[in-house]
């Protein structure tokens, strides 16, 4: 479902991710521990574990998505299919559905700036954009991008004309959205494996703009 915030003039939270830290040691021997004991028990194949975590680290992720929005600018006919029904178009690139939820993308163009949110818990398209970021599942955000959408993405640096319209789309169980970015203007000459070099998930999630060809935000 697409709704179109308003802003209201609230300045009392910040929805940035911060900075990234590796965790804990006490955690991390903690998860070992309990790996190690369920193993023993019999309750886990180790098998099983090793190959979710590979799934995870080479398989799933937001080189995904990346790779979809490149093909999506260099065929125009894959962006037709995409955006018309992205759950045939993302089987055609060997993306599935993790847990049978149906996908919609949504264009990003010099009207419409589009972005997602899922404002009852954190809903999120694993299949294409790996694990999601602290932020999105936070409170602050899942309700401040609704009411005051320009001003929340103001925070994550990104500034929307007035003149475009804001569509924020509120994920569930059963569907979920990815934000097709806009193609930055002077990447004509590009391959896929470039063009998917300056796709960021933020960008898939719609509060940041693709890389610049050259190595600058846009």
């Amino acid at each position: 479902m697409a709704m179109t915030g308003k802003d209201d003039g609230a300045h009392n939270h910040h929805t940035g991710e911060g900075h990234h830290h590796a965790p804990p040691e006490d955690i991390v021997v903690r998860v070992k521990a309990l790996e190690n004991l369920m193993v023993s028990k019999g309750l886990v194949d180790p098998a099983a574990i090793d190959a979710m975590i590979e799934q995870y680290e080479t398989r799933i992720g937001p080189h995904v998505g990346a790779a979809v929005v490149a093909r999506a600018w260099s065929d125009p006919a894959f962006k037709a299919r995409l955006l018309a029904d992205a759950n045939a178009a993302l089987e055609e690139m060997g993306v599935s559905r993790l847990q049978g939820e149906d996908m919609i993308v949504v264009e990003n163009t010099a009207d419409v700036h589009n972005v997602i949110v899922c404002t009852l818990c954190s809903c999120y398209p694993w299949n294409v954009l790996g694990l999601p970021p602290t932020w999105y599942k936070s409170l602050p955000y899942r309700s401040r991008i609704v009411r005051s959408p320009r001003e929340t993405l103001l925070e994550f640096g990104l500034a929307v004309d007035a003149e475009t319209e804001v569509r924020v789309w509120d994920a569930n169980a059963e569907l979920r959205y990815m934000v097709l970015p806009q193609r930055p203007e002077g990447t004509e000459h590009l391959e896929e494996a470039e063009l998917a070099a300056l796709v960021t998930r933020d960008s898939m999630i719609g509060v940041a703009l693709p890389i610049r060809s050259g190595g600058h935000g846009a």
